[in-house]
């Protein structure tokens, strides 16, 4: 029973913030398009379209929905932006990048767990690393 919850509780700390970030994304997507690198055309588009993939996984996630495909498709866009939007950034020193570049290599790891968790994947063994 206490794994139960405890698997719940994690499931829904991890998947809820993406919620409120597609949200933030669709409501202040104007304010959001000037963090879209210019090599990239587009601007605001890439803003929906980060935020309904951020809702889609929140809703994977809750509903227990194709987990491992949805955890596997945020950590590759969560990586995406921290290569794209934040590195630039934290190279040049910006304080605010650095911690969203941290904060979204953290996320792709934690939504690569996930996946892995779900799609029943074992734990590597200590003795073969």
């Amino acid at each position: 029973m206490q794994n139960f919850l405890t698997y719940r509780v994690a499931r829904l700390l991890y998947a809820i913030p993406f919620g409120v970030f597609g949200i933030i994304h669709f409501m202040a997507g104007s304010n959001l398009a000037g963090m879209v690198p210019e090599f990239i055309p587009g601007g605001v588009v890439w803003v929906y379209i980060t935020g309904a993939a951020f809702m889609g996984a929140c809703v994977a996630i809750v509903a227990q929905i194709r987990v491992p495909l949805a955890c596997y498709l945020l950590s590759a866009l969560l990586l995406v932006l921290a290569l794209t939007v934040h590195l630039p950034g934290a190279l040049s020193e910006s304080p605010n990048a650095i911690s969203n570049l941290l904060k979204d290599l953290s996320l792709a790891a934690g939504s690569i767990f996930l996946a892995a968790l779900y799609s029943g994947e074992p734990e590597p063994d200590s003795s073969t690393t």
